[in-house]
């Protein structure tokens, strides 16, 4: 009855969420003095992208320009370098999970006894009323270890969103803080812009899904692991947008916490797929939680195909598959083959310790 009930709350907590507008948005260069546009003869349009359709233009976005249409899209090889970053950072997120989790084990092992002895310490002391370190001290220990894991990644993202409001701040901030595979910084913003907002309403969505989720997934993978698989999605959906780009000719920046988002409530998703789901403000329709991640599917690859140019559904679906694919097979395939890891990490530390005390001797 408690799962159920458990499940529940989270289901209702995430739909609401994901209605929530909690999605990667799409940003459209704007076409700065000196570069002209490609000729409107050059490159044959639809009829919704005539010469007399207006920017688009949004208060969840930079004031940028529309979209341009490229005669000559770049190669494949742009994507090469793109590709094995993405590989290689997420072997290392995984990597470098395996080795906190790790240390973390161990320290707390050390630390037992010591933590132990400031507790009892801290009762013999007199308890100062008003304190407020002390009222803190008492919310963060009353926060669930998955809220307490994201509160990290929403300072992270309130910090640059407060990047975006500093002027001399913009060209860097489109530069390394929003994705782009026609940009000539290709792979840095593939990590950054999933810390990347430019509206107020985009990021406070985005953060309540990632805050409502949190202590569900976090309770499915662990703290490390939910880290690494995080960062990685973040990674990985915005290669999906690039090759989506790349394959369409469309190279409007991107940004947003979406494609990591989806990744966190797919896997969620797939993993209780018959947990009740509502809408917060219509609490008597309910569905199943499958039913609900086959209809966010279904709406990007829409979105995808149709060409809408409000989100990033390249990144949305790319996520969202990535985060079915962990919870079904990668856990199994990644995490819990990590001991070969852990094991040279292990003697490595151990051998250098030796080192460190045969030397002090």
């Amino acid at each position: 009855m408690a799962w159920s009930c458990w499940a529940r709350l989270c289901s209702r907590e995430v739909l609401s969420g994901r209605r929530s507008r909690g999605h990667r948005f799409t940003l459209y260069a704007q076409q700065r003095n000196g570069f002209k546009r490609v000729p409107q003869k050059t490159e044959p349009r639809k009829p919704d992208q005539e010469t007399g359709s207006k920017p688009y233009r949004s208060s969840l976005s930079p004031p940028v320009q529309e979209t341009i249409f490229y005669t000559s899209s770049p190669s494949l090889k742009h994507l090469v370098k793109p590709f094995f970053f993405t590989v290689g950072f997420t072997g290392c997120a995984f990597g470098s999970a395996a080795i906190w989790q790790y240390e973390y084990l161990k320290s707390r092992v050390q630390n037992y006894f010591d933590e132990a002895r400031a507790d009892w310490m801290d009762k013999l002391r007199p308890q100062k009323n008003g304190d407020f370190r002390k009222q803190v001290n008492k919310w963060w220990n009353s926060l669930s270890e998955g809220q307490r894991t994201v509160t990290g990644i929403i300072a992270a993202n309130v910090f640059v969103f407060c990047l975006w409001r500093i002027p001399s701040m913009q060209r860097t901030m489109l530069a390394y803080f929003t994705s782009n595979p026609a940009s000539r910084v290709l792979c840095s913003p593939m990590l950054l812009s999933t810390f990347s907002h430019f509206s107020l309403f985009h990021m406070a969505a985005n953060m309540y899904v990632l805050w409502s989720f949190s202590s569900s997934i976090v309770s499915l993978l662990g703290r490390e692991q939910f880290m690494a698989v995080y960062l990685s999605a973040g990674v990985i959906s915005t290669f999906v947008s690039y090759v989506s780009k790349v394959t369409t000719g469309r190279f409007g920046p991107s940004l947003g916490a979406s494609g990591a988002i989806m990744t966190v409530l797919a896997a969620v998703c797939t993993k209780m797929p018959e947990a009740k789901l509502a809408i917060i403000l219509l609490p008597m329709f309910t569905f199943t939680a499958g039913n609900a991640l086959k209809a966010i599917i279904a709406m990007d690859t829409a979105g995808l195909v149709l060409g809408w140019k409000f989100f990033d559904h390249a990144a949305h679906i790319g996520g969202a598959l990535f985060g079915i694919w962990y919870i079904t097979y990668g856990h199994e395939l990644i995490w819990k083959n990590r001991e070969p890891l852990v094991k040279a990490w292990h003697e490595m530390r151990s051998k250098s310790r030796g080192k460190g005390s045969g030397g002090s001797h």
